[in-house]
């Protein structure tokens, strides 16, 4: 499984809708509506690095309201739950 991390700017007035638009993107996770410099961010997991740039450069793109995307791939995930199973090897 590969990841990535979307951040989303919207025209303020389109984010719900286009928040709900990219939820429904086949690939995206989740859609968080944040603060700051960014409107949202999109998780997307996917099963090979080819299909992320099928998730953003082709169906991210077409949701209108949408005026910029930066794009953050993973390396590896981490989580509570790694963790503890990297360190149970040991014992």
């Amino acid at each position: 499984m590969v990841a990535a991390v979307v951040l989303i700017r919207a025209e303020r007035d389109r984010i719900p809708e286009a928040a709900r638009q990219v939820a429904g993107i086949p690939g995206v996770a989740e859609v968080y509506s944040v603060s700051g410099e960014w409107d949202l961010v999109g998780i997307i997991r996917v099963p090979d690095w080819e299909q992320i740039a099928t998730v953003v450069t082709e169906r991210l793109a077409r949701v209108q309201g949408l005026t910029a995307t930066h794009t953050l791939v993973a390396f590896r995930v981490y989580s509570s739950e790694d963790m503890e199973s990297a360190f149970d090897m040991f014992e």
